[in-house]
């Protein structure tokens, strides 16, 4: 059986002010760490009581069992660990029975104290293999292996405060806090709808036909921590979920967001979100099809099935004490202007639907998107966070070897953008303003600003690893497009009349050069008119892609 703690921890942090005055002072003296933002996310939920039964980052004992069995040691279901995951390092440095402050990476607030339980090593494969399934393509085992620390520490909590936010206050209510609230109402009955998507109209539709079927009300409860790598931020989401919460029957619906950071574990996690949302006070909830699965890999392979999380969560249900609604997919019926459960639909009825590439095409392209998909409001919203390609700002790295003619066709391609009417700023970055180590940021920023950027580093080359993490960076606020120019070194060498080879950044330069393989464009600049077909292959290639029309 699961009862909600009701944030013991909460309460502390709320009533206990002596308790509280004392472990401020003594995290002062303490040695601490600074979270990650997915540790930042597990914490506030430790804390305010929404992931109840845990007190504490997982033990040894506790993380073994929910990865081989789906509980907790105590035996109490539970299925993703929660761990305070280190490097090798800072694990060394603390030892059992030691306390240590937990502090917020934003402003070094102190927000817990652990008490050192045990510090383990974890045996990285097999969690990946029982918690994920083991593809390596899958972005909790990438994060896992790539990015996690080797070593875990498990413990009890002591609380000194929540994280603060300072976006949409209002919405973000404790579990405490929103079973309150449902009593006050005399809501009985509440259907939990997750979600870190946009919401459209169907949406609405099959979250209005759960809650009718049930007699019940509704939480929209989105996600707002981490998510999946490429999801819509949840400033433009939240947004969003303000103009659809108005949508509903007045007083049918209540917002209220979770600072969730998801694993996309897909069944092991619809059953961590029933749990979660049997504690934010939740009697019903909406499982989807593929619910909090990844999608495919890069053989279009699913992670998982499609019902693969109803199975596990109606396995549990008894146990969770949380009634699963099945997610009924709807579609609209154009001749009779309504949506409809697609299994409802007459064989030979007509239908219309937009799925997610098409939507994003739409967006990209600024081609009409409507009304009976979603609301003006939403789409203006979306439009606002994702403008047509035209406006979309760019980043196109020359990649080459020195005096490659990286540094002419720059200029002459810089020229070339800023006489187009665009309405787009053009910015020339090269070595006279290159900066390896704000690069990422800068580009990032640009970009995402709308602006064209040209990268174009002639002879202070990056290496892979830079030229790596500025791809990684970049293609997160847009698109990075690379163009390999193939110049061969002796022409390179020939065209060098300073001696820059012959000195030992020049050496350095041919050393660590690398052909980007999965350039999207080449060229090789070793004509003297090389450069104009160059230009030409470039541009052709932009207007494709739908930056400029012409």
């Amino acid at each position: 059986m699961l009862t909600p703690h009701g944030g013991i921890l909460q309460d502390l942090i709320e009533r206990d002010f002596p308790k509280k005055a004392a472990l401020i002072e003594e995290s002062a003296t303490l040695k601490s760490i600074n979270l990650t933002d997915r540790q930042l996310c597990d914490l506030e939920l430790i804390l305010n009581g929404g992931f109840s039964p845990l007190t504490g980052f997982n033990t040894k004992a506790d993380y073994e069992s929910i990865c081989d069995n789906m509980r907790l040691a105590s035996g109490q279901i539970w299925s993703i660990p929660i761990t305070l995951d280190v490097s090798e390092e800072t694990a060394k440095s603390f030892s059992e029975g030691e306390r240590i402050v937990l502090r917020d990476p934003r402003d070094d607030a102190p927000l817990a104290i652990i008490t050192v339980a045990d510090v383990y090593k974890p045996n990285k494969q097999e969690e990946a293999k029982k918690v994920f399934r083991g593809d390596p393509e899958h972005p909790a085992i990438r994060y896992l292996l790539d990015t996690a620390g080797d070593y875990y520490i498990g413990g009890e909590l002591d609380a000194i405060s929540l994280p603060k936010h300072y976006d949409y206050t209002e919405f973000r209510k404790t579990p405490a806090q929103l079973r309150s609230e449902f009593q006050s109402r005399h809501w009985n009955k509440v259907v939990a709808f997750q979600t870190r998507n946009p919401m459209h109209r169907a949406h609405r539709e099959l979250t209005v036909r759960a809650a009718k079927d049930k007699l019940a009300n509704l939480l929209i409860h989105p996600v707002v921590g981490l998510t999946k790598p490429g999801d819509i931020d949840h400033h433009t989401r939240v947004k969003v979920y303000q103009e659809i919460i108005k949508k509903y029957p007045n007083g049918m619906a209540r917002l209220s967001l979770l600072p969730l950071a998801m694993r996309m574990a897909g069944d092991r996690e619809a059953v961590w979100h029933a749990i979660i949302r049997k504690n934010y006070g939740a009697t019903h909830f909406i499982v989807g099809r593929d619910h909090a699965g990844p999608g495919s890999n890069s053989k279009g392979v699913d992670f998982y099935g499609p019902y693969d999380a109803q199975t596990l969560v109606e396995k549990f249900a008894s146990e969770l004490e949380i009634e699963v609604v099945p997610f009924r997919m709807v579609t609209y019926l154009p001749d009779e202007e309504r949506y409809s459960p697609i299994d409802l639909v007459p064989a030979g009825t007509k239908t219309c639907s937009i799925s997610g590439t098409e939507l994003r095409k739409r967006l990209r392209d600024g081609t009409e998107i409507p009304e009976w998909f979603s609301y003006p409001e939403v789409v203006k919203i979306l439009r606002t966070a994702h403008p047509p390609r035209p406006a979309q700002g760019f980043a196109l790295y020359l990649s080459g070897l020195p005096f490659s003619g990286v540094h002419a066709l720059s200029y002459a391609l810089q020229a070339t953008f800023n006489q187009f009417q665009a309405g787009r700023h053009i910015t020339l970055i090269d070595d006279s303003n290159l900066n390896k180590e704000s690069l990422p940021f800068v580009v990032s920023e640009l970009v995402r600003s709308g602006a064209g950027v040209i990268i174009a580093p002639a002879t202070d080359i990056l290496d892979a690893a830079q030229y790596s993490t500025l791809k990684k960076s970049v293609s997160k606020a847009g698109s990075f497009i690379t163009v390999s120019i193939d110049t061969k070194l002796d022409v390179c060498k020939a065209n060098d009349r300073s001696g820059f080879f012959s000195t030992e950044a020049g050496e350095k330069a041919v050393s660590i050069y690398q052909t980007i393989e999965d350039a999207e464009l080449s060229a090789d600049l070793t004509e003297h008119y090389s450069i104009n077909v160059a230009i030409q292959k470039i541009v052709l290639y932009l207007e494709d892609q739908g930056f400029f029309k012409f």
